[in-house]
This record gives structure tokens, sequence and C-alpha cells, in this order.
């Protein structure tokens, strides 16, 4: 994942996460809230249920009292007998739903709700005191059915006679319409008739035996938390969405004024390491990344002039090891120079007779001697010339062909063992027979008279590669010698300049390809030379 898509998802994650989680603690801060003033608003109806329980039970028992101060009771007192319609007329001028006027030992003279029933005794009268809980609850049983009703009782006597007067109230759902509710709320005996998603509170509503005969549901409707609940996710989803996208712009924007400058400033990086000394950073801020850049820059010019330092500190010892393996290589052939010389001119002062045989033996060994010199001269005119290479279409096989006739009269055994159908390398021709030639002849050096040099060409690098390889069965070498094999003028042979190794490897770089050594003592040694395919170069 690169820099600037890190960026990116962070600021717009940050930004969507913000949003989000403002939303959440606005959402639960309400419902919260909202759960309080549900609570509070409750626990208010309740306490005006019960007001108003009060204050209809209150009026109830008036309209009792005045049920009983009517002619009618007055008369009924005087002469108690059964009365058919007596109660239902005076039930309608209170508007009661239930009326009875019972005598003295509770038998019913006249019924409102049931007029057949006169004549029937109220046996829970004698239950317990019913006029000390005025009013009170109690299920009435109807031809009907059951109904709940608020109860009031009174009684009227005289001298000879006693009354009992029980008027009620029918206990549903128009009763409880009456009472004032606020906006959103219900009151109901049937918790069927709430709106759905309502937030139910129950209150019981208990008997003169403080048994439950009817249980009223308070409902709050919680559409209200539900809208704004849900605005508040629209909201937060159209913030979110916008915020997302400005954070997502601005992300964008942040990265752009962060990584372009960073990817300039890590072009020039490569730039500089794949060897463009001269390539600067841009510098177009004064923040952090100008100051990163312009401390590249200082950085870059440090190391071109430590450079620059050491190329030609190392020019300087390159001359003065070339001048001293030059005067040592020099000094071996001209020591018998002229020693040869002084002799000739001894010998032709002392012995004039003996001079043509000891100038014929001598000029023998002059040629001898500068023939040496000139291949020391060659070698070193070799390695300081070194042209570029010539690069062009090389079948590898064909090199090792014409690089081998010229060591077939050698005491060492060739033998070649090339793959066939090998692609062609991208090589000069020339340079690398040279630097076949040098390793067969490091090769011969090392294993003396005798012995088997084997050539094999292959492929390498998971077929992008060519690969040369020569194999002698000499003496082999260490450690060590492998590390400084291919170090300028270091050689583990009593004779020569340690060069052809070095010219090897220059030569082996300049195709851009790669030349290693392996060697175990007394196994051998293995030379290999990799170089790349013409069509994997050529298309580069």
């Amino acid at each position: 994942m690169s820099f600037r898509l890190k960026v990116m998802l962070a600021f717009t994650l940050t930004v969507a996460a913000s949003v989000w989680l403002v939303a959440w603690l606005v959402t639960e801060s309400l419902s919260r809230t909202f759960a309080e003033r549900d609570h509070r608003r409750a626990a208010m109806l309740v306490q005006l249920f019960k007001h108003e329980f009060e204050r209809r039970g209150d009026e109830l028992l008036q309209r009792v009292k005045a049920v009983a101060a009517s002619q009618a009771v007055v008369g009924l007192l005087a002469a108690p007998d059964p009365v058919f319609e007596e109660a239902g007329r005076l039930a309608n001028e209170q508007r009661l739903n239930f009326l009875e006027i019972l005598s003295r030992d509770g038998t019913i003279i006249s019924s409102a709700e049931w007029p057949a029933r006169f004549g029937y005794k109220e046996e829970w009268l004698g239950e317990r005191n019913w006029a000390a809980l005025n009013p009170f609850l109690r299920v009435e049983e109807l031809p009907d059915g059951q109904a709940l009703g608020l109860y009031a009782l009174t009684t009227v006597q005289n001298d000879s006679n006693q009354l009992t007067i029980i008027g009620g109230l029918r206990l549903d759902e128009q009763f409880l319409k009456a009472i004032e509710v606020p906006e959103g709320m219900q009151v109901t005996l049937d918790r069927k008739n709430l709106l759905r998603g309502s937030i139910v509170t129950d209150m019981p509503l208990k008997g003169g035996d403080d048994k439950t005969l009817a249980t009223v549901y308070i409902g709050q409707s919680s559409k209200e938390l539900a809208d704004l609940r849900d605005f508040i996710r629209q909201t937060a989803w159209i913030v979110g969405g916008a915020g997302v996208l400005m954070g997502g712009l601005l992300s964008l924007w942040a990265s752009e004024r962060v990584t372009r400058p960073v990817e300039r400033l890590a072009a020039t990086v490569r730039l500089v390491a794949a060897g463009e000394w001269d390539a600067r950073a841009e510098v177009n801020s004064r923040d952090e990344i100008g100051q990163l850049a312009a401390d590249f820059n200082a950085m870059s010019e440090q190391l071109v002039d430590q450079k620059r330092r050491m190329l030609q500190a190392e020019r300087v010892a390159a001359w003065r090891e070339i001048a001293r393996r030059l005067a040592h290589e020099l000094k071996n052939p001209l020591f018998p120079l002229q020693i040869t010389i002084e002799n000739l001119r001894r010998v032709r002062e002392t012995k004039p007779h003996e001079f043509e045989e000891v100038f014929e033996e001598s000029t023998k060994a002059l040629l001898v001697e500068l023939g040496q010199l000139k291949g020391i001269v060659n070698q070193f005119s070799d390695f300081a010339r070194m042209p570029a290479p010539r690069l062009e279409q090389a079948d590898v096989n064909q090199i090792v062909h014409e690089a081998t006739p010229l060591f077939e009269a050698h005491a060492a055994k060739l033998e070649l063992v090339l793959a066939d159908g090998l692609p062609p390398v991208y090589a000069d021709p020339e340079q690398i027979g040279r630097a076949l030639r040098n390793l067969i002849l490091n090769a011969m050096d090392a294993m003396g008279d005798g012995g088997t040099i084997t050539i094999r060409t292959s492929l390498a690098a998971g077929g992008q590669r060519v690969a040369i390889e020569v194999i002698d069965t000499g003496a082999g070498l260490t450690k060590e010698e492998i590390e400084r094999l291919f170090t300028p003028y270091y050689t583990t042979k009593h004779h020569g300049t340690g060069l052809g190794l070095a010219i090897v490897q220059s030569v082996i770089a300049d195709h851009k390809g790669t030349v290693s050594a392996s060697s175990e003592p007394g196994k051998g040694t293995t030379f290999r030379m990799e170089l790349n395919r013409y069509e994997q170069t050529a298309a580069g």
C-alpha cells in the first residue's frame, strides 16, 4: 500500500468515524433524555389518574348521597316494598351506571342494572365495612356478563327502618377517555389498544380485598424518539458522506502536497544511485520536505566532491601501482640484458677469437629477454586500452568454437560440453573470445602439463542469461585466494602480471554480465561468465 493511499484512508476514516461517533453519542444522549422524560411523564400520569380517580370517587359519593336524600328513597324508607323501576329512574337522574337500593338485611328492593334481581340478597355486603372504603372497586355481575365498577355506599334510616344505597360508575374505556392525558400518551384497560412501539407503564386496580381486579395501561408513543433517531441517522449519513468526500479531497490534496515532493526526491535518489551524480532534487518549499531536499542536494554535492577527490587519489595510486609493477616486471629481464651486454664487451676485449661464438649465444639470450619485455608491455597496453565493446547479436557456442583451436596442441585435454538451442547473447564476440582465451590460459597455467579443461555452456538465471564455464582439474584455490582473484596485479603464479583475470572482469562488466569463481584445494577451479540474452537486453 502506497503512502498516498495510507494518507487518504487515514483522513477519510478519521472524518467518517468522527461524524458517526458524534451521531451515536447524540442518539444515546437523546435516548437517555427521552427515557427520563417518559419516566417522569408516566409517573405524572399515574398521579393524575389517581387524583382523577379520587375526584370521580368523591363526585360519585355525592351523587349516591343525593339519591339517598331524594323523595323516592324517603318514601321507600317509610314503606320498603320492592319497586321495579325506581332505581333505574334515580340512576338516570344522577348519571349513574349502577344503582341498587337494599333493605336492612341486604335484600334488593330496586336495581337499575339488573331489575329482575329484586328480592335477592347481596351477600358481599357482610364481608367488611364498605362504608369506610368509599369509594371502592368491585366486579359487578350483569345479565350479559361482568363489569368493573367504581362504587360508593351510603345508608339512610328512621326509627323503624334502614336502607342502603349503592351507586357506581362503569370503569371502562369511556371512563378513561374522560381523563385528560398529555399529547402522545394513552390510557386503556386493554393492552392491545396501545399503539405499536409504545412505552407501557402498568397501574394495577385493586378491590376492597386488595386483589387486582384490572390493570390500567399507560402508553407513551416512541414515534417522536424514533423519528428523531431516523433524522439523526440520515443526517449522520449525509454529513458522514459529505465528510468522507471532503476528507478524501483533503487527503488527496494533502497527500499530493506530501507525497509528490517525496516521489520526486525518491526519483532523484534513484538517479544518484544509478550513477547520475549531477542529479539534484527540486526545492519548492521551506517545510520539512523542502529542507530534506536541500539537505539531500548538499549531501549529493559532498558525495560528488568526495568522489572526485577519491578518483584523483585512486588515479594517483593506480599510476603509482602501475609504475611499481612495470618497474618490477621490467627489472627482471633488464638485468640479464645488462649482464649479457657486459659479457660481450669483456669477451671482445680479452678474447677476440671467441667473440663470434659468444656473440651468437648472447644474441639468442637477448632475443628471449626482449620477447618477455614485449609480452609485458603488451599486457599492460591491453589493460590500459580496454576499448568499449561493440554489442551485437552473438552465438556463444560459435565464440567457444572460434577461441579453442589455438589450444588444441597443448598437453591439457580440452573438452567442449555445449548446450543445443541456446538463445543469442548481446555481446562483442571479439572481447568475449579474448576473455575466454584468458580463462583457458589461466586454467592451463594452473594445471601445468596434463589435466583436463572442460568448457560448458548452458542457460542461467531462469533462462534470462547464457552461462560459459571453464573448469580445470588443477590444484584448486583457497577461499582467501578466490576473494582476491580478480584484483589487478594479484597473481598466484611465479610469473605474470596479475592482469589477465582483471581484464576478464572488466570485459564482462562492460557487457552488464557477471563473472565468478569457485574452487576447493585439490579439486580444481571453475570460472563462470553469465551474459544477457539478446532479446532481453536489446528490447530494454
